[in-house]
């Protein structure tokens, strides 16, 4: 063989080495998919290569974090980067980490077998108590040779082509320039790796989780093969692993918690559209017809249009998030996931099957889109909607306009909406559609013509709420007299509270409160239920109304069938909620905290802790249910209904 060693200069040799290990990435993710062939059927030779290409996002972030330290070592402005010894060093750092980082992600050709997702760091808890681990790790080598030696041969091709390409001190005409450029690349390359690891660099652009790998497939089932193990075992350490419960028996269980949705005899499937329309921040508080008693029943609150659709409209007297966060609210409304201490779509169960409301309406012939007038990227937003089965996606890059962008955080809300109106008048009925507005977030800006045209209030969050309050109803006059919009059922929901203005709302119950609107044009699904409604029970409360016919998982409730039982939960931190009957039980590690009257005591100033067994322990047994079942099923990845 021909030696072809060359001398580079040392910034070239770090890109090269670099390009080297993302290189062999890619080759393992060839392996990975080749060795799992009959696992991912019918993947067309197009979407492999866009695989392929998505691919690289998560292997330049994984190949960034393992190697930091080697990166310092390269950059450094010091002449002892050239020294012999000190390259040396690197050189077995290098092969080290990155040896073990391709064994790693070979280990996972076998494991994904018997779990279906990249492995992530709850592997580790998975085998903390195997007493015979050295004897498995023998006996995987021998079943799985194959994968053994196609790890071996990659770990061979890196120390290989590492050798090839060596560092040289070029000669210097100038000490003074030299090292003045020597210093300003280390900021340089400190950027190029920030934005490498975080995946992109807008800063609405949250780093990248496990989740955004659906954004580069067709199908969710394919997410493991666009991620890398290494990745997936760092974007999951220190995340809050579950842990499985055994609080009651499966007979008890299922008279208490059961999310396994089986129709009742159903009339003929309604042939409607839905529209799903999120609001960035919206709290309950900011509306007045939702809080006629509030400062003695003068309170008018700050949306206008929202109240005169509220006259005409289903809505309910509790209607509480199941989050805190933007990536809280998708997997909650489009496929009835709660959140419970780590958001589901960066936890380590993001990659879990589960069933979406576009996927399940997809079988009943139903178009779906997703819009959300960010840069696409932004929150994992084009990933989570593609993983629960949305076939297109509407962000920032698909809206024709030029001069729209707010300068912060995407198209300003009228503008959008307006696309919104337009394209919905082009989709063949039925069709499910959404959008998430940007407006009403900080910096609190409305465009310069409406500048004074909003009440600005008590804090600044409210003169932006008005402004989407108007973007609201611009978007319903435009389509009120569109041949579809009779017949379309109309969600109008929040992803989150913001700001709060009074001290009603600052408490555990009051800070989940948003609004929760169901609205058909000319229907009698009108006026205010006594209920608690929470945002998983979107989903299952569209596919009941529209007589859906077939089984799926949904943590949520009916909200139209008064023989299932009202109530919410949540999470803050690792302190649970639960609503119900008026109060709110609050649980720290399986234990109450906290019991509260939310209707008498808005405060929520009065602990009824061990004052009323009776409905304590009612309330105790239900959380106690959900976290089990909650745990439990994404533990498994038990949460489709299995054919």
């Amino acid at each position: 063989m021909k030696h072809w060693l060359v001398s580079r200069n040392i910034f070239v040799v770090l890109l090269y080495r670099i390009l080297l290990i993302m290189f062999l990435l890619t080759l393992s993710r060839i392996g990975f998919y080749a060795f799992n062939f009959k696992m991912f059927p019918d993947i067309p030779f197009n979407q492999f290569l866009t695989i392929l290409k998505g691919g690289l996002l998560f292997d330049i972030s994984a190949v960034i974090y393992f190697n930091l330290l080697i990166i310092l070592l390269h950059i450094i402005p010091l002449e002892i980067r050239y020294n012999n010894v000190y390259q040396n060093v690197i050189l077995y750092l290098f092969l080290i980490v990155n040896g073990i980082a391709i064994s790693i992600n070979g280990a996972d050709f076998v494991y994904y077998r018997f779990v279906y997702k990249r492995a992530t760091a709850d592997v580790f808890g998975t085998f903390e108590n195997e007493s015979n681990l050295i004897k498995l790790f023998f006996k995987f080598q021998i079943d799985y040779w194959p994968v053994v030696l196609f790890t071996l041969f990659l770990i061979f091709i890196l120390v290989l082509l590492y050798n090839q390409v060596k560092v040289k001190k070029p000669a210097v005409k100038n000490q003074v320039a030299y090292h003045i450029v020597n210093i300003l690349i280390v900021p340089l390359f400190a950027g190029l790796a920030v934005i490498g690891a975080r995946g992109g660099y807008r800063h609405s652009t949250r780093p990248i989780s496990i989740s955004n790998a659906a954004r580069y497939v067709e199908n969710p089932r394919d997410v493991a093969i666009v991620l890398n193990t290494p990745f997936s075992l760092l974007r999951t350490f220190n995340k809050k692993t579950l842990v499985r419960y055994e609080f009651f028996d499966d007979e008890k269980l299922d008279k208490l918690y059961n999310p396994h949705y089986i129709p009742k005899d159903t009339g003929l499937f309604r042939q409607e559209n839905i529209v799903i329309i999120i609001l960035e921040s919206f709290s309950r508080e900011y509306i007045g017809s939702l809080n006629k008693n509030l400062l003695s029943g003068t309170y008018k609150g700050y949306t206008p249009f929202v109240d005169s659709l509220i006259s005409v409209s289903l809505t309910f007297d509790v209607t509480i998030a199941n989050g805190k966060k933007s990536i809280d609210a998708m997997p909650s409304i489009f496929a009835s996931i709660p959140s419970l201490e780590t958001p589901y779509t960066i936890s380590h169960y993001a990659n879990n099957d589960i069933n979406g409301l576009p996927d399940l309406l997809k079988t009943k012939g139903y178009y779906s889109a997703f819009f959300h007038g960010a840069p696409n990227g932004s929150m994992g937003f084009d990933s989570f909607s593609r993983m629960v089965g949305f076939n297109d996606y509407f962000g920032m890059n698909e809206y024709p306009g030029t001069g729209d962008f707010d300068g912060m955080w995407g198209v300003w809300d009228e503008p959008f909406l307006g696309f919104f109106a337009c394209k919905l008048n082009s989709f063949k009925q039925p069709f499910l559609a959404s959008v998430f507005t940007v407006s009403s977030h900080h910096p609190f800006k409305v465009p310069d013509k409406y500048k004074d045209k909003f009440p600005k209030g008590p804090a600044p969050i409210v003169q932006v709420v008005g402004y989407t309050d108007y973007a609201l109803r611009k978007f319903f006059n435009e389509i009120n007299d569109k041949p579809w919009f009779n017949n379309t059922l109309f969600i109008l929901t929040a992803d989150h509270t913001n700001e709060s203005l009074h001290k009603e709302f600052q408490n555990d119950y009051g800070s989940y409160s948003i609004p929760v609107i169901f609205y058909k044009p000319g229907s009698e699904l009108t006026g205010i239920r006594n209920r608690i409604a929470q945002q998983i029970d979107i989903m299952p409360t569209i596919l009941n109304y529209l007589n859906f016919d077939r089984e799926y998982i949904a943590f949520g409730n009916d909200l139209m069938d008064d023989s299932c039982e009202s109530f919410a939960f949540n999470t803050s931190g690792s302190k649970y909620h639960l609503y119900m009957k008026d109060h709110i039980l609050e649980m720290i590690e399986n234990h109450p905290v906290g019991l509260y009257n939310f209707k008498d005591d808005m405060y929520l100033e009065n602990n009824l802790l061990d004052t009323n067994p009776e409905l304590q322990n009612s309330m105790e047994e239900k959380l106690k249910a959900i976290i089990q079942v909650y745990n439990s099923r994404l533990i498994d990845n038990n949460m489709v209904v299995k054919k």
